[in-house]
């Protein structure tokens, strides 16, 4: 693919071929991007949750329980991520990628993989603690624990504020993936393409 620009150069984001030795498996590229594309819409689901329907109106309920019941099934694919990712380890860095610069690629989706597993859990957990707990599709799950508005905000508070740091993490790692594709064209974007 490349980027047209008004007669200063074009920018080819092409990565070369990369070998099977080097590549995530073909599970791990889907749920790469199926769990990419959902997380990234839940998460502006859950910012814009009361510009679609503000609090005390009648839509309110039904929204909110439309963020929960894709939260869920979106926790379920995390779990067979998080799953997929202890079972099969990733293939190596190249070796055109420094020490310093391994060291935060390997901080960094550490990052995400506690942000993937904290924030469906905790909003969870906040919505057990809540008055109004989980309808699921339209089937209304008894909450397991009792409304306590303390541990609610506390729960709810750490789902947020999980939303905000892996905004930002997904960010960087998009960033550092377009650096790989466009400037590097080391081989590293085009292991989660194959």
């Amino acid at each position: 693919m490349s980027i047209q620009t008004h007669g200063i150069s074009s920018i080819s984001i092409k990565s070369p071929q990369v070998p099977a030795s080097v590549r995530y498996t073909r599970t791990a590229v889907w749920l790469h991007w199926l769990l990419g594309v959902a997380l990234l819409g839940q998460i502006a689901f859950g910012f814009l949750l009361d510009e679609i329907a503000p609090r005390a109106t009648p839509a309110r309920s039904g929204v909110v329980n439309l963020h929960k019941s894709f939260g869920i099934v979106l926790g379920l694919l995390i779990a067979a991520r998080l799953c997929w990712r202890l079972l099969h380890a990733p293939p190596p860095w190249p070796a055109t990628m420094g020490e310093a610069e391994r060291r935060a690629a390997r901080a960094v989706h550490a990052a995400l993989y506690v942000c993937m597993a904290v924030m469906p859990l905790s909003g969870y957990i906040a919505s057990n603690f809540s008055r109004f707990g989980i309808t699921f599709f339209g089937i209304a799950w008894p909450p397991w624990g009792p409304p306590l508005p303390s541990v609610y905000a506390f729960f709810n508070g750490v789902h947020v504020t999980t939303a905000l740091v892996f905004s930002a993490l997904i960010a960087g790692h998009v960033l550092a993936a377009l650096k790989h594709a466009v400037l590097d064209r080391d081989g590293v974007f085009a292991r989660m393409l194959n």
